[in-house]
């Protein structure tokens, strides 16, 4: 009767499922539907609070994956973006995945398609493709070595230093990459997430000096990574309150911080699990209005028509995906995987 009642006040429309609030009531129903059709939901960081308190496990999109790939049921139902879910078909090819949501996309990964990399790679013919997790599968199966966020440094230092380096997708990324490595043959693609290269620079150093006492966790992807050094570097900010973090990082730094406040350069998700993380602290959005509206669109009433209907069901072509699979099998064989993004 529950579900009967809920699944009638399921709206659809072009921004997405709505109608259905995220009540105790609609979180039993969830879990009870889960556990009849033997499935695991997984919500990445940015998730609505809602979201990720219902599910199974929570975190970046890479760990979320190889939790795909471990668990026992047959069924994976992430709650995150296209290419996430995409990510947890290439290393779980025999389970069932579904995305509540298939209209979820990512500007990151839409910046870049197989056709750009392609041509790109025509340009420079011995050059070893690095590309960030947040890809999609046909990008990641013409790639030599995918990376994260946390090991991107690692991944680029263990490549040939006589050889052409194409990192891609995120130029804020590769800029923090080549300005650590100080690598002169690293070509950066000019993509980004449009979400965070809007948390500029400006609006970082406002917030910092009006905060003196907080600690600074900042994305690399974000517009304000360079600004966040350079107060550094300029002694404006004290450099050990600077962190460059990726999501499962600010996780981890979270536990440990000794600040009072924190002041966050991320996707405003990223809040629910930093104070759950460390509930005495306070932490910050450095912009408050830094909202994925893809993320976003993974709703208590889109979790919820998953569910009931099976949808949507997420496939990679087997071939794109044993050559993606290997391209992220050779950064793990690398060491330290860390946060996925």
């Amino acid at each position: 009767m529950a579900t009967t009642l809920l699944e009638a006040q399921i709206q659809d429309s072009p921004t997405g499922f709505s109608g259905v609030v995220g009540t105790p009531e609609w979180a039993t129903e969830v879990k009870r539907l889960a556990r009849k059709q033997n499935a695991t939901i997984l919500a990445h960081n940015y998730q609505l609070p809602e979201i990720q308190d219902v599910a199974d496990h929570v975190g970046d999109s890479l760990a979320l994956s190889r939790i795909a790939a471990e668990a026992t049921e047959g069924t994976i139902i992430f709650c995150g973006v296209h290419f996430m879910a995409e990510t947890a078909k290439i290393l779980s090819p025999t389970k069932t995945v579904l995305i509540p949501d298939a209209r979820a996309g990512c500007s990151l990964a839409d910046s870049i398609t197989a056709d750009d990399l392609r041509a790109w790679k025509a340009e420079f013919p011995d050059a070893v493709v690095v590309s960030y997790v947040n890809t999609t599968a046909e990008v990641k199966a013409l790639t030599d070595i995918c990376c994260t966020s946390s090991n991107a440094v690692d991944v680029v230092a263990s490549v040939d230093p006589d050889r052409d380096v194409l990192f891609l997708p995120d130029q804020f990324l590769g800029a923090h990459v080549k300005r650590i490595t100080g690598r002169k043959n690293l070509h950066i693609w000019a993509g980004e997430c449009h979400v965070h290269a809007g948390i500029n620079g400006d609006e970082l150093t406002a917030q910092a000096r009006s905060h003196p006492d907080a600690e600074l966790f900042v994305h690399p992807e974000c517009g304000c990574a360079t600004s966040a050094l350079y107060l550094a570097g300029e002694g404006a900010f004290p450099a050990d309150r600077v962190h460059i973090l990726s999501t499962g990082g600010m996780i981890d730094a979270a536990r440990v911080a000794k600040s009072k406040q924190v002041l966050v350069a991320t996707e405003v998700g990223m809040l629910h699990q930093l104070r759950k993380a460390a509930p005495g602290i306070d932490f910050q959005a450095v912009n408050d209005r830094a909202s994925c509206k893809y993320m976003k669109m993974i709703t208590p009433a889109a979790l919820l028509r998953c569910l009931i209907e099976g949808k949507d069901e997420v496939h990679v072509d087997l071939d794109i995906a044993e050559r993606a699979r290997k391209s992220v099998q050779r950064m793990i064989e690398i060491g330290t995987p860390g946060g996925g993004e």
